[in-house]
């Protein structure tokens, strides 16, 4: 049997707390109970969360990663052949980010994001990921 799950954003979003100042050594600790999964997708999940500051390097090797921002604004930096390109990014906006590259988050006046995110999901705190172990 197919199990469908609806939910409401806003209701998740107001079971959560704020991630300030995070950093790319933020722990799994320190950002519990920051991200939602709304659902089920793929081999990852749709996910939804609210912070100031920065993110960890991360990349996602088995699909593409679909961002929106709901709230606040953002710089998405991803490194491609060509070196790193940074999209700013405010409430309303979607992107894809393709499968395999390595993105991180700029948000110091805070963001809330909504993502589809494939799994597994690498992270790297490196100055630059390519070169991290």
């Amino acid at each position: 049997m197919i199990k469908i799950k609806t939910t409401n954003i806003e209701v998740e979003l107001s079971k959560l707390k704020i991630l300030k100042g995070r950093t790319p050594e933020t722990s799994d600790e320190e950002a519990q109970g920051v991200f939602a999964t709304l659902a089920p997708f793929d081999t990852g999940g749709v996910f939804v969360g609210s912070f100031e500051g920065d993110s960890p390097w991360e990349r996602h090797i088995a699909g593409d990663e679909l961002v929106q921002i709901l709230k606040g604004k953002a710089e998405l930096t991803i490194i491609m052949d060509e070196g790193e390109q940074t999209f700013k990014l405010s409430a309303g906006m979607v992107t894809v980010v393709p499968k395999g590259l390595w993105h991180r988050f700029h948000a110091p006046d805070g963001v809330t994001v909504l993502t589809v995110t494939p799994h597994p999901t690498d992270h790297s705190s490196a100055d630059d990921p390519r070169l991290d172990g």
